[in-house]
């Protein structure tokens, strides 16, 4: 019997959430030559549910009413999701049906309505980078992982931001129908087997705003713009006027993070638009930015970023030779 694969679509779900992993899954049942999947949307009320682009999806499935057990049941994110509060009968069926699936999972904010059931304590997941914070100070036991494009934890699944949702849904046919349908499905579909990097290169968390009192901000805005320069807390404190051992405090007080910490994301910033400028080499971007050397600047870019920065220069400039 083919495996039943269903998609819950939040109302103002993200319709690529919903959309990509149903074509991975509808190409493997090509590529297989049989219909291995049978798809499904489900929705919590009757009706066209409206997407956040505006377009609209019909539900198959509308809960409670689902004939049968869900082998593959995915939660779809949308844009609010995380503040999100669905009716009581929609998350006492969600958790039920999870528990009864072979499989359950979320692509991108989805997770938050998945960890809201109560299912996902002390599990290791991802969602989208830039509700990774939210989710764990949302769900304190949770284990986010925010540069996985997709995640695998016991019958756990959970994927990355919108298009990441192509990734996990490749992984799970992957595991079903064996690595060379895998690989035809990503030929036919135009996309990587596996995607390099994870989806920090992605992230703009690093563009970082000037906060606190106007003296800090006025520090803030002086590294920002000359990043290259030396930024000791020793200097730092020297252009406000303080001992460094009260500017310290008070930065780490009012900003949230260490000085140190905020000339590091700074100069991460900067290099990330120098790269993606194309103009300059990683040695030239590291000197331009304060690293020390190009392998200080690899190490920290890849702590912050996930690849390095040639990778990034590849990937993301506008400008070529």
């Amino acid at each position: 019997m083919p495996k039943v694969v269903g998609i819950f679509a939040l109302p103002g779900v993200q319709l690529l959430d919903v959309s990509a992993p149903l074509d991975v899954f509808a190409q493997a049942n090509v590529e297989s030559g049989k219909p291995f999947y049978t798809l499904r949307i489900i929705a919590c009320e009757s009706g066209p549910v409206r997407s956040s682009s505006g377009a609209q999806l019909l539900a198959d499935w509308i809960i409670p009413d689902i004939p049968g057990r869900i082998d593959t049941l995915l939660v779809a994110g949308a844009p609010g999701a995380s503040q999100m509060v669905l009716p009581a009968r929609v998350m006492e069926w969600l958790r039920a049906a999870a528990v009864q699936s072979r499989r359950y999972g979320s692509i991108c904010t989805g997770a938050f309505i998945l960890a809201a059931t109560g299912l996902l304590k002390g599990r290791r997941l991802t969602t989208h980078w830039a509700a990774t914070e939210a989710l764990s100070e949302a769900y304190p036991s949770l284990i986010v992982d925010a540069d996985a494009l997709y995640v695998r934890d016991g019958k756990l699944r959970t994927g990355a931001g919108v298009t990441a949702g192509l990734d996990l849904a490749l992984a799970l046919v992957e595991e079903d129908l064996g690595q060379e349908v895998a690989r035809r499905v990503a030929a036919q579909l135009v996309m990587f087997f596996k995607r390099p990097g994870g989806q920090l290169q992605f992230s703009r968390k690093g563009e970082i705003r000037p906060v606190g009192r106007s003296v800090l901000q006025e520090v803030q805005r002086w590294i920002a713009a000359n990043p290259g320069l030396d930024h000791s807390v020793a200097e730092m404190a020297k252009h406000t006027g303080m001992s460094p051992r009260h500017f310290a405090r008070l930065f780490r007080t009012e900003v949230g993070m260490t000085p140190a910490a905020w000339v590091e994301e700074t100069r991460i910033s900067a290099a990330r638009k120098l790269l993606e400028e194309g103009h300059d080499t990683p040695k030239q971007v590291a000197a331009k930015c304060g690293f020390s050397n190009v392998d200080t600047l690899r190490r920290t870019f890849a702590k912050h970023v996930g690849i390095t920065p040639a990778e990034y220069r590849k990937r993301q400039a506008v400008w070529s030779e």
